[in-house]
């Protein structure tokens, strides 16, 4: 079988910016991506559309829909899924979060990407990412839903915010992007209405593809950067 990977999104441009590397260098290996967007960010991250005359709730939503799922062919995801949750604030009732915990025990993934525990900018991405973690931690549990095959323990990054230094989050674990960068790049220009992003989060890639290259003795370009949740597990320490 495959192997899997899990993005949890908050909204539906949060996977483009903040992983899309991560999701095209596992998709290129012959992973398997999911990626669930919790919302389409219709409220408070889609402003160019809203500029639109006569713009409309759900014209919002379909555009960003579509916008997502273009990105998503970019980057070689194998499902995503819109679940129309709200934003500002999202909405995370008990029958989502038993949603996801189905989820994690259909694809069992190797790993899972969310968003950082702190945002003072945005407070639906802490919540997801706790939100995110209780659905592991539920499907760990072997009293929920007995004979089914419980979830091991998938080791979990956060992937950086828009400010970092202003929300607690240190990176440990720095990737090289460069064999797809340009995939990712393609991706953030399908994300049209939040155009005003597209160099910050390019810039954002160099620094970290600097810093990577850094603390390697390798020559990287492009990089992102993850905060693990938990120790990592290894056999050797290189």
């Amino acid at each position: 079988m495959p192997k899997t990977a899990l993005v949890v999104s908050a909204h539906s441009a949060d996977f483009v910016w903040r992983c899309g590397g991560a999701i095209a260098l596992h998709a290129a290996k012959g992973w398997q991506v999911t990626v669930v967007c919790l919302s389409y960010g219709e409220r408070g991250e889609s402003a160019k559309l809203w500029r639109v005359p006569g713009m409309t709730l759900d014209r919002v939503k379909a555009s960003r829909e579509v916008e997502a799922k273009k990105a998503a062919v970019a980057l070689g995801v194998h499902d995503i899924q819109f679940w129309d949750l709200g934003d500002y604030p999202i909405t995370l009732s008990n029958d989502s979060l038993f949603r996801l915990v189905d989820v994690y025990r259909d694809i069992h993934p190797d790993f899972v990407l969310t968003h950082s525990k702190e945002d003072i900018y945005n407070r639906d991405h802490p919540a997801v990412t706790d939100f995110a973690q209780h659905a592991r931690i539920t499907a760990q549990a072997h009293g929920h839903n007995p004979g089914q095959k419980v979830l091991g323990a998938p080791p979990v990054f956060l992937f950086e915010p828009h400010q970092p230094e202003q929300c607690g989050w240190k990176p440990d674990v720095l990737l090289d992007i460069g064999s797809v960068w340009d995939k990712k790049r393609a991706a953030i220009e399908c994300m049209e209405g939040q155009e005003h992003l597209w160099e910050y989060y390019t810039r954002v890639a160099q620094q970290r593809g600097a810093q990577a290259a850094r603390n390697s003795d390798k020559t990287i370009k492009w990089g992102e950067g993850f905060q693990s949740v938990f120790p990592h597990v290894v056999e050797t320490l290189v």
